[in-house]
């Protein structure tokens, strides 16, 4: 790629985001490069009120407004208080409040236990989620953390961490997708699958 040093920075800064590694990053640069009256400054526009009016909830750790800290649905007398969803990202709320399965409240880890990515216990809002529970009389924690390695290394450091909390800590269900067959789920799946069956 080029040496021109203001496109290098913008390849290095959009290589930073998941998901989009360095030939991607590449391509997004590039177009932005050649449309920089167009694209680029709606960009720069929606980046900058971003930085200045979206921040990161006081309790749950989910986007909101700066006006609007704690968020709405921390401060919805309507939701359940007792039940407390904890999520990896706030991108995990959006989907979880989509099934309409969860009333209760959340709260954002803003991350997971993973070594390789320099990820440890001090990057966790685990401290805050502690306090929470003894604040609010939290009577279950539900677990919707991702069922992966890191994913499930991070369910099993909080549940060891609030053994001693007076909480009921519960993981969500895994198993074969709804819409999916038995011939394409891997055998982890199917095992767990089979360990999590439920009475019908």
């Amino acid at each position: 790629m080029s040496r021109i040093e203001p496109l290098e920075r913008l390849i290095a800064a959009l290589s930073r985001l998941p998901g989009v590694g360095r030939r991607t990053a590449e391509r997004m640069a590039v177009r932005l490069a050649r449309d920089a009256q167009g694209l680029a400054r709606e960009l720069g526009t929606a980046l900058t009120d971003v930085a200045g009016r979206v921040v990161i909830c006081a309790h749950c750790g989910d986007l909101t407004l700066a006006g609007a800290n704690p968020c709405a649905r921390c401060t919805s007398p309507r939701r359940d208080q007792r039940a407390l969803c904890v999520v990896e990202d706030p991108s995990d709320i959006e989907k979880i409040e989509a099934s309409g399965a969860f009333q209760g409240r959340y709260h954002a880890l803003l991350g997971r236990l993973s070594p390789m990515k320099g990820e440890g216990v001090a990057q966790l809002r685990l401290e805050a989620l502690q306090q929470r529970i003894a604040a609010e009389g939290i009577a279950e924690v539900i677990l919707a953390l991702s069922p992966d390695v890191e994913g499930d290394s991070t369910a099993a450091f909080i549940h060891h961490v609030l053994a001693d909390q007076p909480v009921r800590v519960t993981r969500l269900a895994l198993g074969i997708p709804a819409g999916s067959a038995i011939a394409y789920a891997d055998p982890l799946t199917l095992a767990r699958a089979l360990q999590g069956r439920q009475k019908m």
